[in-house]
């Protein structure tokens, strides 16, 4: 098996995709890969985020993960995106920083790249899988290769049963309502064993 460089990208306001990164990156590990955690820049203004002490706090002890950059995305054979919703949309930070990679695709730098999404919501029916979607559409364009969770391994749908991509409800309290931690690390080695076919395959 070819050696697999993954980034997984998250933006997370208050930490919950923050830790499903922290999950997927030990499911790429535990599969051989070579992993960086990375956050998406924030854009929101610092009396936003002062306003809200759960954004503040999580701000704050985060503040030192690397920010994605464009030479990450050369660097990765393979991506995992892990974004909350906003309007059953991705965040407009993460479509920000997506629409900076229009040179690399340009390039063809993006083609045949693997990647796999997660989402978080704070309702069960507030957008989980249009987010996802979403993110799929501009990976679409990229010529990546997406690699969903299915129904792959019984885990699934013990986290919830989304095909597209682990995803979880936020609680009122921060916690999480879905027990998804080995549905993430599922997610996570399998798009690192689809990698490693692809590199493999392509003579990398």
């Amino acid at each position: 098996m070819a050696n697999v460089n993954l980034a997984v990208i998250y933006y997370s306001a208050t930490g919950t995709n923050y830790q499903l990164a922290q999950w997927a990156a030990e499911g790429a590990k535990a599969a051989g890969a070579e992993v960086k955690v990375l956050k998406v820049q924030e854009l929101a203004p610092q009396a936003a985020i002062d306003s809200n002490p759960g954004w503040k706090a999580h701000a704050e002890a985060t503040k030192d993960v690397p920010v994605v950059t464009l030479a990450d995305l050369e660097w990765a054979d393979a991506f995992i995106f892990s974004v909350p919703t906003r309007f059953g949309n991705m965040p407009g930070q993460v479509k920000q920083f997506l629409d900076t990679t229009g040179g690399l695709w340009f390039q063809g730098k993006l083609a045949n790249k693997v990647v796999s999404a997660m989402s978080s919501a704070s309702n069960p029916h507030g957008g989980h899988e249009s987010t996802i979607l979403a993110l799929n559409n501009v990976f679409y364009h990229w010529g990546a290769i997406l690699v969903p969770p299915g129904y792959t391994d019984p885990v699934t749908f013990g986290a919830g049963g989304n095909p597209y991509g682990t995803s979880v409800t936020q609680k009122q309290d921060g916690g999480m309502l879905e027990d998804v931690q080995a549905a993430v690390k599922h997610q996570a080695k399998r798009t690192v064993t689809v990698a490693g076919w692809v590199k493999q395959g392509l003579g990398q």
